[in-house]
């Protein structure tokens, strides 16, 4: 079966690649060939669990860098 016309369910990419392509749309950048395979190859449920944990690992490194500088007393 042609990757184009793969059931979405049906699409196969490792985790890693999933992490990736999400972290890249974190930063913003992609180049066109890579971001063609992505949408060919990666599953839209995965992209989206992976987003969130990302979007919630961000959160959670903001909330801990705010806490430790508080907490050293350089922002007084």
């Amino acid at each position: 079966m042609n990757e184009d016309t793969t059931p979405v369910t049906r699409r196969k990419a490792s985790l890693l690649q999933t992490a990736r392509a999400v972290a890249w749309s974190f930063v913003g950048i992609r180049r066109r060939a890579d971001y063609a395979k992505d949408v060919a190859q990666l599953n839209p449920t995965h992209v989206l669990i992976a987003g969130i944990v990302g979007a919630a690992l961000f959160v959670l490194a903001l909330v801990l860098l705010v806490k430790w500088v508080v907490s050293s007393g350089v922002a007084t």
